[in-house]
């Protein structure tokens, strides 16, 4: 009697007992939605896979990955579409978050393709960014001789 009446009680603490995530039913889909202030690169798109350096470090989203918020990093985030083909974007800093639904939102402050960044601009702008104060074209680095031609323009 004791028994059965502990089996009754004990009987939906034991159905609730954790296990391995249930395998996706069919193909699985990853809602993609990447964008800047400036220009929405993918809207709701199937993609197969993402890419993304944050400050904990790199990682790889794919479909029904876990829910996270992540702070992006300055680096390349990889777009890998269902056709196998993938698109490269440097980004500079950002957010990407990662929804139960599969649907995932990254939001950067500034981002292009990895095809049309300038290196020589680049340089100019790393230069131009940490020299704040006028600095004195005598005596200066190649790059710097170049800073400072870059100012006299």
């Amino acid at each position: 009697m004791m028994a059965a009446r502990f089996l009754r009680r004990a009987l939906p603490v034991l159905r609730q007992s954790r296990s391995y995530a249930e395998a996706a039913s069919g193909a699985p889909q990853m809602s993609f939605t990447f964008a800047s202030p400036t220009q929405v690169f993918f809207k709701d798109a199937n993609v197969k896979q993402v890419d993304v350096p944050t400050l904990t470090g790199a990682f790889g989203i794919l479909p029904a990955h876990v829910p996270t918020l992540q702070v992006l990093r300055p680096g390349v985030v990889t777009v890998f579409n269902d056709d196998g083909s993938s698109a490269k974007y440097f980004v500079s800093s950002g957010s990407v978050t990662v929804n139960t639904d599969s649907s995932v939102q990254l939001l950067a402050e500034e981002a292009v393709p990895l095809d049309q960044l300038d290196i020589a601009v680049s340089i100019v702008f790393t230069f131009t960014s940490v020299h704040i104060e006028e600095p004195t074209c005598s005596n200066v680095g190649q790059y710097d001789q170049i800073y400072c031609e870059m100012v006299q323009i």
